[in-house]
């Protein structure tokens, strides 16, 4: 458990949880996304990959913290929860008993700060298993324990499709970008350093509140080899697990260096195959699988880092991909090795305290919770915790706008033109999710 400073206040106490998690028809949970009710935009808590993960819906609990100690006060404030909570679990797996989803902004400073959600329900489903969780909070109506009745399972009608969806440009236009990139090449050449990643944003505005479920959905249909996530109005598909940690096993996958395919598998075998050998994209992952290999080692006794690279093949993009697994050492929970880990190279660059101070000049825009973390983590510590890619967040004011994020890799040897069309191709699941029909 990582602790607070000693001169930061603990999280206010909550009222304690009841949990009860039964084992639920696995044919009911087939369709996980199916199951979310309609509900306000940030209601909803996914973490789905190929049919298998977590949704969610209800809150319970949660808690909001910002700063510097952001990932410590949520920390602190899941052990107390956790601590004092009466828990009955019939099925005993990573994921059941209570849950919290969770988003931490990428920036220290960033107003977005970080966010722990339990669901008064979750259901999961793994390996053909599949359970259903409730959750309440102890009040002082009813000051005595009881364990929560079974939920209301069952497929929920589709939700609306987003109407009049338009675009407009973020923070910089796409030429002004394109500025600052050459700009970031130009103090890598110079030795400033030696990676940084910078991203740009789309405003979204639509006719009417958007349903995240929706977007859920879409994404799931496209993209079925990423984690489709949504907390606290934060929506997406990330190929990029951050971390892993289950029964003692921490696994990691990094992806860096990218190639978009042309949709004709004999070009875009080619197309691989040059990406393999890139040396500029090579650069790129190289730095990555490092930096998250360095920040993983403290915490394990041994450790796995394949010295090659593979290609992932993704419906818009190639990415070269590495994972890296390690046996941990200590107690460290899910959230607190991610803590570890961010930002890693992926989403900030090498060395990390330059590639930072160069973002936070060039980008012109806050991230907010783009390109931090995002996942869950359950009662003794396991969890999944991706990096919150592809993403869009839902104006909390206003649910029928919403900013979506894109970010590239710039090394010696990018060309501002070339990061320009990656970045539109990391745009297309959303722009995708929002404005495509249902299949």
């Amino acid at each position: 458990m990582t602790s607070l400073p000693a001169d930061r206040a603990r999280p206010a106490p909550v009222a304690p949880l009841v949990a009860r998690t039964v084992p639920l028809d696995d044919g009911l949970a087939r369709d996980l996304l199916a199951l979310l009710p309609a509900a306000g935009a940030t209601d909803a808590c996914s973490w789905v990959r190929r049919g298998e993960g977590l949704v969610g819906w209800g809150r319970a609990a949660a808690h909001i913290a910002s700063g510097p100690e952001r990932f410590a006060e949520l920390e602190q404030w899941w052990g107390d929860l956790v601590g004092s909570a009466v828990v009955r679990d019939e099925v005993d797996l990573p994921g059941t008993g209570p849950v919290a989803f969770g988003s931490v902004a990428y920036a220290a400073g960033s107003p977005a700060g970080g966010t722990l959600v339990v669901p008064e329900v979750v259901v999961g489903r793994r390996g053909g298993r599949a359970w259903l969780t409730t959750v309440s909070a102890v009040s002082a109506e009813q000051p005595v324990a009881a364990v929560p009745g079974p939920a209301d399972v069952r497929r929920q009608d589709d939700p609306a499709a987003p109407s009049e969806v338009a675009f407009a440009d973020g923070a910089l236009t796409p030429g002004a970008w394109t500025i600052a990139v050459a700009e970031a090449v130009a103090r890598i050449t110079g030795g400033g350093l030696d990676k940084v990643v910078l991203a740009r944003d789309l405003e979204v505005s639509s006719g009417a509140p958007l349903d995240v479920r929706w977007l859920l959905r879409r994404l799931a249909e496209r993209y079925d080899t990423t984690w489709v996530f949504a907390v606290d109005g934060l929506v997406g598909a990330t190929p990029e697990l951050l971390v892993r940690r289950e029964k003692g096993l921490v696994t990691s996958r990094v992806l860096a260096g990218t190639i978009r395919p042309t949709g004709d598998d004999a070009h875009d075998l080619a197309l691989a195959a040059s990406l393999a050998r890139s040396s500029k994209d090579l650069e790129e992952h190289e730095y990555a699988v490092r930096s998250v290999a360095d920040a993983l080692a403290p915490h394990c006794t041994s450790m796995n880092v394949p010295e090659t690279p593979f290609v992932l093949h993704l419906s818009n993009v190639m990415h070269l991909a590495t994972d890296v697994a390690g046996v941990l050492a200590d107690a460290t929970s899910s959230l607190a090795l991610a803590a570890a880990l961010h930002p890693s190279a992926a989403v900030c660059g090498t060395p990390r305290e330059a590639a930072d101070a160069v973002i936070a000049e060039l980008e012109h825009m806050d991230r907010g919770r783009y390109a931090g973390p995002v996942g869950w983590i359950d009662a003794a510590g396991d969890g999944e915790w991706g990096i919150a890619l592809r993403c869009g967040a839902v104006e909390p004011s206003d649910p029928s706008r919403m900013r979506i994020f894109a970010g590239c890799g710039i090394v010696a040897g990018s060309d501002p033109d070339d990061e320009l069309a990656e970045s539109s191709a990391k745009l297309v699941p959303m722009r995708d999710a929002l404005t495509a029909a249902a299949s």
